[in-house]
């Protein structure tokens, strides 16, 4: 069995626990990575961040990028395709307070994939190579690469690509061994996680499918990754980190379902304002509401009022005993005492 408490390191960054919080479009707000440091992720990472919003200081500022002292170690990923454009940004990424830069070489969607950006990459060893190169030289932070196993089904070229990038200067390389063209559909093969760990002398973080403790011990048994990356099943659902991590699977009460979203919540309105977080809120009260733990038509009726405040007020009705543990969330987490850096968040505005 592996301790997924033993601390590990990419470069000389010490990670506490083997689970990783992947970077999710829409979902990776600072609420979001600082909830997963508490449950029990070693390591958190922004949404990705587009390179040419930096380089064109996009006066549409969609929102900050923010590093809180409770989120380290905390990597910011960036996405593009030009390694000059991208090196700079890295350097913004430094500067702003990140442990590490972490590059989007995987991302499926189209409007990613049409810039060249994403996992079109995967195409361009050469280019995916330069990019990587300009960057670890304009940095001292580690750099790391998030990898699919390559644009088409059954596609093998992670295992080309992936090489390459740790002789250009990778610290550590990040697979889902599923294809761009695949998305989410199918499962994830872990048996080619197991062929790229054995060809390069860099950590291997596992992504894909990894939903339950007893699936990130097979995965890091099966193919020696270094840990597992944690993406769509800790939406709403930060008790899986837990249970990830410590092996011990509980069921939240409501009262602890409702006491985590209304920190959330408030948390996400003090990082994107009121307008903003009442629109990408709404697919977080299905998630964390879910699972049989409240009836369905009150998560509708979440979705359909006006303000969080409106939310929040329902929220307490529907567990009263959740106001003693918000009260000793909000004493026990950190507020404040951010580096905020002024940078549009993603193409996908943060939700």
């Amino acid at each position: 069995m592996v301790d997924l408490r033993e601390p590990w390191s990419i470069g000389p960054v010490e990670i506490p626990t083997r689970l990783v919080l992947a970077p999710m479009a829409g979902v990776s707000v600072q609420a979001f990575r600082r909830q997963g440091r508490r449950f029990g992720a070693g390591l958190v990472c922004s949404e990705m961040v587009s390179c040419a919003g930096i380089e064109h200081r996009n006066e549409r500022t969609l929102g900050y990028l923010r590093v809180a002292s409770d989120e380290h170690p905390l990597a910011i990923q960036l996405f593009g395709s030009e390694p000059r454009t991208m090196a700079e940004a890295a350097r913004m990424v430094e500067a702003a307070g990140a442990d590490l830069v972490d590059l989007n070489f995987g991302c499926p969607v189209r409007k990613v994939t049409k810039t060249g950006a994403g996992a079109t990459l995967l195409d361009d060893p050469d280019r995916a190579a330069a990019i990587v190169s300009a960057i670890a030289d304009a940095v001292d932070i580690p750099v790391s690469v998030k990898l699919r196993r390559g644009l088409r089904d059954g596609s093998r070229d992670c295992l080309v690509v992936g090489p390459r990038l740790v002789e250009a200067g990778a610290a550590s390389l990040t697979l889902h061994p599923r294809s761009a063209r695949q998305m989410y559909t199918g499962t994830a093969d872990h048996a080619l996680t197991a062929e790229l760990v054995s060809l390069v002398d860099v950590p291997v973080i596992a992504s894909g499918d990894i939903v339950s403790r007893a699936k990130a011990q097979a995965v890091l048994a099966t193919t020696g990754a270094a840990a597992v990356m944690v993406g769509r099943a800790a939406q709403g659902n930060p008790w899986v980190l837990e249970e990830i991590v410590d092996g011990e699977p509980r069921e939240p009460s409501r009262e602890e379902v409702v006491a985590e979203l209304v920190l959330f919540v408030r948390e996400t309105v003090r990082e994107l304002g009121e307008r903003r977080a009442s629109g990408f809120l709404k697919k977080f009260y299905g998630w964390y509401l879910g699972r049989g733990r409240f009836p369905r038509p009150f998560k509708q009726e979440l979705v359909q009022l006006s303000s969080t405040e409106e939310v929040e007020r329902r929220l307490i009705a529907a567990a009263p005993g959740a106001l003693e543990l918000i009260e000793r969330l909000e004493s026990e987490v950190p507020s404040g005492d951010e580096v905020t850096l002024e940078l549009p968040i993603s193409i996908y505005g943060g939700g």
